[in-house]
């Protein structure tokens, strides 16, 4: 069992594998606070990596910091690992999210996660959201002044359309784009057409939303049986297959989860598994 299992893919001049780990869950509850137990939260991230994930992802908003720092304290000094974060967000509380990518926030927060994951630069950095208040070529500008300075090697994007995708790459070089998509959401259907197309990157967030697909009896139910797997690892390997440019970052506090996500990677799905 192994993440590079499904194959790797190129983000820029980064090859991971195409199974990363996604670290917001390893926070406290409502990605607030430190973990309930510190140890088990390290030993995941450490778990993942032994499991052959090189591609972390996280933000300075899952904690807040707390994500970052547990990473650098698990994983410093990153041999072979690639570590994406994003900056954009703040937080008010437990489950309370604010957008916030003026240039002057968002140099200030890749400062802060350079500092807690102590690197002098970052492999992945992406704008968390697009700020309503804010023009977008002013976020990305900054985004683009921060790569030419040496702090970020390449630059992401969450939560963005087409459109914006396109505005963004006419400022500054993306590799990757990370929306909410899973096989109950296709919402980014577009999208993620436009990264494949492009050579780019897409990592589906909440990517194990599958809403009335996992009813007992229903086609997810039905491929996972006949795949002797779990639901969960079905809707994973569903995305794997979905495009060769999705990279599915699960995140869990679990290492029995963990362990799960990443078998789905071994799993080769048919099409009479799942609706196209």
């Amino acid at each position: 069992m192994s993440a590079a299992a499904a194959g790797t893919f190129t983000l820029g001049d980064m090859e991971v594998a195409r199974m990363g780990f996604g670290a917001m869950r390893i926070t406290g509850a409502g990605i607030w606070g430190p973990p309930e137990d510190r140890s088990a939260a390290l030993a995941v991230l450490r778990r993942a990596v032994e499991l052959g994930v090189d591609l972390i992802d996280t933000a300075d908003s899952y904690g807040p910091h707390v994500s970052e720092e547990l990473i650098a304290e698990a994983l410093h000094p990153y041999d072979g690992l690639v570590i994406a974060t994003k900056g954009g967000l703040l937080r008010d509380g437990p489950g309370q999210w604010r957008r916030d990518c003026r240039p002057e926030h968002l140099k200030e927060a890749c400062e802060g996660s350079l500092r807690r994951l102590r690197v002098e630069r970052i492999d992945l950095y992406q704008l968390h959201a697009v700020d309503g208040r804010v023009p977008l070529e002013d976020s990305v500008g900054a985004l683009a002044e921060l790569r030419e300075q040496g702090k970020i090697r390449h630059v992401g994007l969450s939560n963005v359309s087409v459109e914006q995708l396109a505005a963004a790459r006419e400022i500054v070089p993306v590799v990757s784009v990370q929306n909410r998509y899973s096989l109950s959401d296709r919402h980014s259907d577009d999208v993620v057409a436009a990264c494949e197309r492009d050579g780019l990157g897409f990592l589906p967030w909440f990517p194990l939303a599958t809403g009335d697909l996992t009813k007992p009896g229903g086609e997810l139910d039905q491929a996972a049986e006949r795949h002797g797997a779990t639901p969960a690892q079905i809707a994973l390997a569903w995305l794997l297959a979905r495009s060769p440019c999705i990279l599915p970052i699960p995140g869990t506090s679990s290492i029995e989860h963990l362990e799960e996500n990443v078998g789905a990677a071994a799993i080769e799905l048919d099409g009479t598994d799942l609706p196209a």
